[in-house]
């Protein structure tokens, strides 16, 4: 596993893990199905869906804080600034020797680029909005959204899954 071959993967989600159309009723399957396969792995995770900054989605699992919704907030933050997964942001910023703070000036406080938020992209649209978790380790908390989000647009026979550790 290196982060340039991440990278390109998490380049690959973005382009395959596109919606035609997207509503309250994705959002509360999505949040649904990230609630089970969270409880699945036996983890505790929060969970927060928005739509054009929008709240469609949001829950916090038995043994999340507080601190786990102000990491979505941060998170979701770096998405609705670049129509990026914050995974693939960090990395970037990563394998640059660099930080988003250092190159941005962006402040910590807001901007967190770790995984775990991952844009709603409208195919022909763009960026509409932000599916987030919180409560794993980074690579995990990104890799939760992708799994649901690949079984949720019928794309399970692609290899879309990040390369093992």
């Amino acid at each position: 596993m290196s982060i340039d071959s991440d990278l390109e993967k998490i380049a690959l989600q973005e382009k395959r893990l596109q919606f035609k159309t997207f509503d309250a009723e994705a959002a509360w399957a999505i949040g649904s199905a990230l609630k089970a396969a969270a409880e699945k792995r036996g983890a505790a995770v929060a969970i927060d869906i928005q739509l054009l900054g929008h709240p469609l989605f949001a829950y916090a699992m038995p043994g999340t804080t507080p601190d786990n919704l102000d990491w979505i907030r941060r998170k979701r933050n770096v998405v609705q600034r670049y129509h990026r997964s914050s995974y693939a942001i960090g990395l970037t910023h990563q394998r640059n020797q660099a930080t988003l703070q250092s190159k941005t000036g962006l402040d910590l406080k807001d901007y967190a680029p770790h995984g775990g938020c991952f844009p709603i992209l409208l195919a022909g649209t763009g960026c509409i909005g932000t599916i987030t978790v919180s409560g794993l380790p980074q690579r995990e908390d990104h890799e939760l959204v992708v799994s649901v989000l690949q079984e949720y647009l019928n794309l399970t026979k692609e290899n879309l899954a990040l390369e093992s550790e």
